[in-house]
């Protein structure tokens, strides 16, 4: 009897058909794309100015093709609610990262209380997708959140919605102006073992907040060079989180990290930066090589915050590693990269230090 109700029940929204001619399409450009910093970029979903391809490392310049911490807010009345997209890879999925997060969209809703909640997925089938995000939705008008793929180049992304709904941007993400929180580092920031976009720490964070983010994560080149530090000193942030320690070492934290925040510090004064110990390794407890190199890189990032504020470097801040994950080894994927839970924990340590940080002007 059981078995027999279960199977009869519908279809889930990415198994029903979409009847495309009876829906109203949107591209998400015309809703305003959040997340981007610059808006002089090649192609609209980058995260460098077009002007970046000559000046960093060809790494650098790949990975900011990735439409990584890049979303669109919007408010619909409809109670289905689709999307089709094209994507410039063909390489969908990773050995340690599911397709909906390299390649995917991220669906979330703001409920009653005004908190985000998770919605809906879309699961990339192939390099173009159309499929049902949600339906069969309680009637009423809500916003919306939708995250674009952390490892891929989307091509175009539409929203549709019935002939007879609507849409439209949304609003402020609060009261009062809110510069965005700009996050720089690695594969972790870029979200590199999330299962859904929405899951890297610094969208729970904008979550969390009500706050912009900017998510630039490239994946093994987050390493504090000079030109990093002049891009990022363009842009007129709340916050700077500065996590880079995972692509660096020891020497390359004494040679780089001082002279980074001193740029930065150059162009905003007032800025508040954060500094960011890289996560320990959840085998390192076995692996004194491991440990040590760790231990090292934090000792660099002690000594350069501490000549950063005895020469006069005000509005510095610090986390260390300590609470970043925890200690139980449950929060990764591989040992070096974050499952859901780690990036949960890492959120909640990220948003001690934050919180008192961001203030609306």
């Amino acid at each position: 009897m059981l078995l027999a109700a279960f199977s009869g029940e519908a279809l889930a929204p990415k198994d029903e058909p979409v009847n495309a001619q009876a829906l109203t399409w949107t591209d998400i450009h015309t809703l305003g794309v959040e997340g981007r910093g610059w808006s002089d970029t090649k192609e609209i979903y980058d995260r460098l100015p077009a002007k970046a391809e000559k000046l960093v490392r060809p790494p650098v310049w790949g990975l900011s093709r990735d439409s990584a911490g890049l979303l669109v807010r919007f408010v619909s009345d409809a109670r289905e609610i689709s999307a089709r997209w094209a994507l410039t890879s063909s390489n969908l999925a990773m050995p340690e990262m599911a397709a909906t997060g390299v390649s995917g969209l991220d669906l979330y809703v703001k409920d009653e209380a005004g908190q985000w909640r998770w919605l809906g997925v879309g699961e990339p089938r192939g390099q173009t997708n159309t499929t049902k995000l949600i339906s069969k939705m309680s009637a009423g008008e809500r916003e919306y959140l939708l995250y674009l793929p952390l490892f891929n180049d989307p091509k175009f992304v539409e929203l549709g919605v019935p002939n007879n709904n609507f849409i439209r941007q949304a609003g402020a993400w609060g009261a009062g102006e809110r510069k965005p929180i700009v996050f720089y580092g690695t594969s972790i920031l870029q979200g590199l073992g999330a299962e859904r976009p929405g899951i890297v720490h610094s969208a729970i964070l904008g979550r969390r907040f009500h706050w912009p983010t900017i998510n630039l994560g490239f994946s093994g080149q987050g390493r504090m060079e000079p030109e990093m530090a002049d891009l990022l000193a363009e842009l007129d942030p709340s916050v700077y989180v500065l996590d880079c320690l995972p692509n660096m070492g020891a020497a390359d934290v004494k040679e780089r990290v001082e002279p980074f925040v001193r740029r930065l510090r150059a162009a905003h004064p007032q800025t508040p930066i954060l500094l960011v110990e890289d996560r320990v390794h959840a085998n390192s407890y076995l692996m004194p090589g491991t440990a040590a190199g760790h231990a090292a890189n934090h000792a660099a990032l002690r000594i350069a915050f501490a000549n950063l504020e005895k020469s006069g470097v005000e509005n510095l801040h610090y986390l260390p590693a300590d609470h970043l994950f925890g200690d139980d080894g449950e929060w990764t994927v591989d040992g070096s990269h974050p499952n859901a839970l780690g990036f949960m924990r890492q959120a909640d340590a990220f948003a001690a230090v934050l919180g008192p940080l961001l203030k609306p002007n």
